[in-house]
């Protein structure tokens, strides 16, 4: 007579072990990567580092370099206004910098200050044509983007946009306005002799907007 035995099967070997260990493995992993997350409050110091442009930064940098480009090439403005008046184009193709619609020239002058108006006065400079007005601008405001332009070395694909490009020369203006005009008294300038070293876009032949890289109240 042959006996039936009912047997239950064994649990295989490992399995439970192997699940414990794949838990394991996982709760240290987690727990790796919480030390290692760091929670930034949006506003706060701790943010996130753009090292991408900065007009705290590149004012600082650049308007060194731009002052002593300007000063090394700067022309009396006699000599230019002679080369200016015999052929414009020319002159700003020997002495200036292309900068879209008019070349950037650096030139250096002294004269006596005219009345001025929102900062930009008028210089008598002797030795050039009476259908010449030199204007120099002091601020507060300081228009343009003439010194951004001078050198020839800054351009719009160093930049991510044109916003970026627009702030760069705003960035190098005011560092020219804390070197050069900040211990001047732009409001009492008239009458007073000025010699100055500086660029402008030449655009009126008869009509040169002067931005300082060096101003000197004589």
């Amino acid at each position: 007579m042959n006996t039936s035995v009912n047997a239950e099967p064994l649990p295989r070997p490992g399995k439970g072990r192997g699940l414990a260990v794949a838990i394991g493995l996982a709760v240290v992993l987690l727990g790796a990567m919480a030390l290692d997350t760091r929670v930034v409050t949006i506003g706060s110091e701790a943010g996130p580092v753009d090292d991408g442009f900065s007009a705290a930064r590149f004012g600082p940098e650049q308007f060194p370099l731009v002052r002593a480009s300007v000063e090394e090439r700067a022309v009396e403005a006699g000599e230019l206004a002679a080369a200016i008046a015999e052929d414009p184009a020319a002159a700003g193709e020997r002495y200036g910098v292309a900068a879209g619609i008019g070349p950037v020239i650096p030139l250096s002058f002294s004269g006596v200050v005219g009345k001025g108006q929102a900062g930009i006065y008028p210089v008598d400079v002797e030795g050039i044509p009476d259908e010449l007005t030199i204007r120099v601008q002091t601020g507060p405001a300081i228009n343009g983007t003439d010194l951004r332009d001078a050198t020839g070395t800054i351009e719009f694909g160093q930049f991510t946009n044109q916003i970026e490009y627009q702030n760069a020369g705003a960035a190098i203006n005011d560092e020219m306005k804390a070197q050069v005009l900040a211990d001047i008294d732009t409001g009492e300038l008239t009458g007073k002799t000025i010699a100055v070293t500086g660029v402008f876009k030449l655009i009126n032949p008869h009509n040169w907007l002067v931005t300082p890289v060096r101003l000197d109240v004589q």
